[in-house]
């Protein structure tokens, strides 16, 4: 009776790590304390808390079971885990003026491999282009942030599996209508990840045009050329 009894709350409590792991509300509580609404982010300040980072860095890798995962769940702990890896890449070299200073000037800082997931080692490009992308969902360019001025704006919370639809249409809309676009009826000045990833929003749109009329607020001509904004890589900080 008493092996049952133990057994039983062994099965609990795995149940309920595996429940609470997709919550990431250590990252969660990390963003609120030093992300602000704008998505800018005080690194001063959070290297007070890196190795509180680090306690959940650690986690995402032990606890890493992407067959284990429903595809929400492996879609946003992946946007997770580029973010927070992306900050602990910023604050092993702070103060530095952009992350492209980081890797030296032959070595990208998104091929270096220091992400651990699963026992395994990537760079951000390998979690970005071959785990996020594959999955198709082009919406995943607004969720992750490479701590630079013209990249989507690190969301203050967590992405998480059971709102991780509405909270990847609210990134969307938000970059598409925000200053790192100029949209108007008869004008398409766009950020450069529109070209750089043309190919993801055909994909899931049908044409890089319809994406955009998808979330901005106003009309768009059909019939109007797309010109390219500068990309700025200054680090997103406060």
């Amino acid at each position: 009776m008493k092996s049952v009894l133990l057994i039983s709350v062994f099965l609990v409590t795995l149940a309920i790590q595996s429940q609470d792991i997709h919550k990431h509300k250590p990252w969660n509580d990390l963003l609120q304390a030093f992300v602000n609404d704008d998505g800018l982010v005080n690194y001063a300040a959070f290297k007070s808390k890196e190795a509180e980072l680090d306690q959940y860095l650690s986690r995402l890798n032990k606890q890493y079971q992407p067959t284990q995962f429903t595809e929400a769940q492996k879609k946003a702990y992946l946007i997770n885990a580029y973010n927070a890896y992306t900050v602990k890449l910023i604050l092993k070299h702070y103060p530095v003026k952009s992350i492209k200073a980081i890797g030296g000037f032959l070595e990208s800082p998104f091929k270096l491999k220091f992400v651990k997931l699963g026992g395994k080692t990537y760079n951000l490009d390998q979690i970005e282009k071959e785990m996020l992308l594959e999955m198709g969902d082009a919406r995943v360019h607004f969720a992750i942030n490479c701590a630079s001025f013209s990249c989507p704006a690190l969301s203050n919370k967590a992405y998480i599996a059971d709102q991780l639809n509405l909270q990847l249409e609210l990134a969307s809309r938000k970059f598409i209508n925000s200053d790192k676009n100029s949209i108007k009826q008869n004008q398409l000045k766009l950020s450069k990840i529109f070209k750089w990833y043309s190919s993801d929003f055909e994909a899931y749109s049908g044409s890089v045009k319809q994406f955009i009329q998808n979330y901005y607020t106003g009309r768009i001509s059909s019939d109007i050329d797309i010109e390219y904004m500068d990309y700025s890589w200054k680090l997103n900080k406060q």
